[in-house]
């Protein structure tokens, strides 16, 4: 039997399926996601599903300590947030001040700000100065992908032997794969990617996925 062609139409009605099944509504969540709409930000926020798969993969970790980067309107970073136990952080990095004004809104309103601190300015800069802290025991990569290999250096120098790495937005709709692209945004993951696989303080691997986003995937590793 010829098995069928995914298509948009298809891949969106699994996954509606998926997080009518597994994740549910939320209405802190949706707020989140309603306010960053009308605040102008792009939605480029994870999918609901990827979200949860985020969320668990901290709960798997034990993670007490997470870092984000990239905050946007801060619907991942409640997800994490409610990840992490009690007495946990999440330090989350955004570039855009207005960004991380709408993201403190929403993440009171979810009753979770006590537990996420957010750092405003460029990642490359702010990076260097968690360097002393408690290691982070995961650490989600969403943010310009130009600088990803900058970010999982950090990533690896900020955690311990164990920290679970996420990065997101790896396929870009199946572009990650043309080694001769010049657009700066493949180019960049490709290098995350390739340092991923060469530098021993990670050991990784890398999923495609289909969403409410589109063809997209994501990367997980953990540092040595």
């Amino acid at each position: 039997m010829t098995e069928p062609t995914p298509t948009p139409a298809g891949w969106q009605a699994v996954d509606r399926y998926f997080a009518d099944t597994l994740v549910g509504h939320d209405p802190d969540l949706e707020a989140a996601v309603a306010a960053q709409h009308e605040a102008g930000m792009p939605a480029i926020e994870v999918a609901p599903v990827n979200a949860k798969f985020l969320h668990l993969l901290a709960r798997i970790a034990g993670a007490r300590r997470v870092l984000e980067i990239g905050t946007l309107g801060g619907y991942s970073t409640i997800w994490l947030a409610r990840a992490v136990s009690e007495g946990g952080e999440v330090v989350t990095i955004e570039a855009e001040p207005d960004n991380a004004a709408v993201a403190r809104r929403s993440l009171e309103r979810a009753g979770v700000a006590h537990r996420v601190r957010i750092e405003i300015g460029r990642a490359a800069d702010v990076l260097p100065r968690l360097s002393g802290e408690a290691p982070f025991d995961l650490v989600f990569i969403d943010a310009d992908k130009e600088s990803n290999t900058i970010y999982l250096d950090w990533a690896a120098r900020l955690g311990r032997p164990g920290t679970v790495i996420v990065v997101d937005n790896v396929a870009r709709s199946g572009k990650v794969a043309d080694a001769h692209t010049t657009d700066s945004q493949i180019v960049g993951v490709r290098a995350g990617l390739e340092m991923l696989g060469t530098d021993p303080r990670f050991d990784a691997t890398a999923l495609q996925t289909l969403d409410a986003k589109g063809w997209d995937g994501v990367a997980v590793a953990i540092v040595r």
